[in-house]
């Protein structure tokens, strides 16, 4: 591979939503449209089972939701690697090799760990994979060379973590793996809030708009949306800060010009909440319409969704078999030269 490698991926939990799109898929299609990239997406299913794996079926059953919504946003499997992680055998051996350099005290003190542990009401009984994830996901890293993540803000603490496994196995073994770095979405798309207004947009929290709701239920979550408690008549002055609809406006609005009347009408007073909502709802059916108009399109050959993720895994396997053996060979236990 000459050109730098990207990776990124999600967990095959769900159909994806507003947050991943600006957050990441936004992104994914404007990087590999631009042709300078080695693009690898993985449908990281093993990962998933970490606190899924009494319920395999949520997984199996979500695993083509995510390669729909890929296709639908404009990752073209052409131009990107889209496989699945479970297809990998060689990521399990690298993780293993990575749970030698890092302790169990490092795993626990990880911010997004920690966090994902207090919301799963883990506590004390935490499942082993769940754990070792930011090592696992360091093997996924490393095993293409990525040196570019386009990650969400909350995950930076573990790419800071592979890093630090990066240089932890080239000051042993040799100048083998490649340290990456993160790329982050900026402003309101960094951490787009669910449609409740009281944390980030979450398949968990239920406060999604997805990519593939069809409009009747798109109007119905835009006009449950969060706005300003306290703008109670439509004369009463209106608070633009953290509010909802208006957040959503800055991200999805093409007409900046029309979106400032209405924020100096709202903050005056004189606007109601019903108005902005409706004008919310007409900019993101405008958005989605085409998206979910290319996911019925995909919808009706799963034959074909199968053979993409297929030949994806085989581009991917080929790629991680020859960082595993590099791996081997620098540690040592490439008896057999395989």
């Amino acid at each position: 591979m000459n050109k730098e490698v990207i990776l990124t991926g999600d967990r095959p939990t769900g159909k994806l939503h507003l947050g991943h799109y600006t957050g990441s898929l936004k992104n994914r299609v404007e990087l590999q449209n631009t042709d300078k990239y080695e693009m690898f997406i993985m449908i990281a299913d093993q990962q998933a089972l970490t606190d899924n794996a009494r319920n395999p079926e949520k997984i199996r059953n979500n695993l083509l939701e995510v390669l729909l919504d890929y296709l639908s946003v404009g990752v073209d499997p052409s131009k990107s690697n889209i496989f699945i992680q479970s297809q990998i055998p060689e990521l399990n051996e690298l993780t293993m090799h990575y749970l030698n350099l890092v302790t169990v005290s490092r795993l626990e003190r990880n911010p997004t760990i920690k966090y994902e542990i207090k919301q799963r009401n883990f506590q004390a009984s935490i499942p082993a994979g769940f754990l070792i994830y930011p090592v696992s996901q360091a093997a996924d890293i490393t095993a293409f060379k990525a040196s570019i993540v386009p990650v969400g803000e909350d995950q930076e603490p573990m790419i800071e973590q592979t890093r630090e496994l990066v240089r932890s196995f080239n000051s042993i073994y040799g100048e083998i793996l490649i340290e990456p770095k993160g790329i982050y979405p900026k402003g309101n798309a960094a951490r787009m809030p669910g449609i409740d207004g009281k944390s980030k947009m979450s398949k968990s929290l239920g406060n999604a708009i997805y990519l593939s709701d069809d409009p009747d239920t798109i109007n119905s979550k835009v006009m449950n949306m969060y706005t300003d408690p306290n703008h109670i008549r439509i004369e009463d002055p209106g608070n633009i800060k953290n509010n909802t609809v208006f957040t959503y406006l800055d991200i999805f609005c093409k007409d900046g010009i029309y979106l400032e009347e209405l924020k100096e009408n709202y903050t005056r007073g004189g606007l109601g909440d019903i108005k902005v909502k409706k004008y919310l709802n007409e900019v993101l059916q405008s958005h989605l319409e085409p998206i979910r108009n290319r996911r019925k399109e995909y919808e009706k050959d799963r034959d074909y969704l199968y053979e993409i993720l297929k030949e994806g895994s085989n581009v991917a396997r080929n790629v991680a078999t020859y960082t595993l053996k590099e791996v081997r060979d620098a540690i040592g236990v490439n008896y057999f030269n395989m």
